[in-house]
């Protein structure tokens, strides 16, 4: 009886073991999880508090009547406000010119990114100076930005319109005429903020294989050729990530274009939240605001949607 029971004793106590394993393995599991947690707690609280709260009062604002100076009692009124949105000059207006400026912007802020980031990364010399060069502008606030270029922008003591003299060309109002003054703020952008798309390039430039150019080399490809076969295909990814959020940055314009222009000359260049702006805080129509607001966040969550499937589709 004992040779014929060990066998089974052994496979008891083998069970017992694994059973015993995965009660160990499933309470580390459960340790650590709820560790986990502990530390997401305090993210998630000021994630709450700051961002979805927020966004459940604003949305409820834009089906009252509130109002900043207390006139209106914060009662329902439905769907008024967006009816009163969809019918209003101004909202398109205004959502006219926030389009036109990211027409504007997006393609130079990525073709002037990718052309800064090929220079630096095929071995320009004096790359440290050239990188902090490209990048530091980035790094600069929005008053420091308005500080520089109005004083450049001046219509009589400004470089620029200086420098246009020396060649005998006469000054323009680079902010105070309709015609050039949306043109101004593109510029300004551009210089302010290709920096950091610079950035996102060259890092997708370094993580390209060397093996892919040696094999290019190989195949008696040169410069060039090595350029549209192998670099640009591989960045690719990175360009469709930087047209993204330049998109979504350029429909959010507000700093730049209130400091130097508020949006003048004759609302040429007052973007959709500037109109948000002085609505609510000069108007005091918090819940026209927020409707107006609500209307603009879901035409940006459209228009994501649908860049995210042209690029995909691409990709594949």
């Amino acid at each position: 009886m004992a040779s014929v029971s060990t066998p089974a004793r052994r496979a008891a106590a083998g069970s017992s073991r694994r059973a015993g394993f995965r009660r160990a393995a499933a309470t580390d599991r459960t340790r650590s999880g709820g560790a986990g947690w502990l530390f997401a707690t305090p993210f998630l609280v000021f994630f709450t508090l700051f961002l979805i709260v927020p966004i459940g009062i604003g949305l409820w604002m834009s089906f009252t009547n509130a109002s900043l100076t207390g006139h209106g009692d914060g009662t329902l009124v439905g769907l008024d406000n967006y009816a009163e949105a969809f019918g209003d000059s101004q909202v398109w207006q205004t959502l006219g010119n926030t389009v036109w400026f990211t027409v504007l912007t997006t393609v130079p802020l990525v073709l002037v990114a990718l052309v800064m980031a090929l220079l630096v990364y095929t071995g320009m010399p004096g790359q440290w100076l050239w990188r902090l060069a490209f990048f530091a502008s980035h790094l600069l606030p929005v008053a420091v930005v308005y500080q520089i270029w109005s004083m450049l922008f001046q219509p009589d003591r400004g470089m620029l319109n200086g420098l246009l003299k020396i060649f005998g060309i006469d000054g323009i109002a680079w902010l105070t005429d309709e015609k050039y003054a949306m043109w101004s703020i593109a510029l300004v952008t551009l210089w302010w903020t290709v920096g950091f798309n610079f950035l996102l390039y060259l890092a997708a430039l370094q993580a390209i294989p060397d093996h892919l150019y040696e094999a290019a080399a190989l195949d008696g490809a040169g410069a060039w050729r090595r350029l549209w076969s192998v670099t640009l295909p591989q960045l690719r990814r990175t360009t469709g990530l930087i047209a993204v959020l330049q998109v979504m940055a350029s429909l959010k314009v507000f700093d730049q274009i209130y400091l130097l222009t508020k949006g003048g000359p004759n609302g040429a260049t007052r973007p959709i939240l500037e109109y948000i702006y002085d609505t609510g805080f000069t108007n005091y129509r918090l819940g026209y605001a927020s409707a107006v607001s609500y209307v603009f966040f879901g035409l940006i969550i459209i228009l994501s949607i649908a860049q995210l499937k042209i690029f995909s589709r691409r990709e594949d």
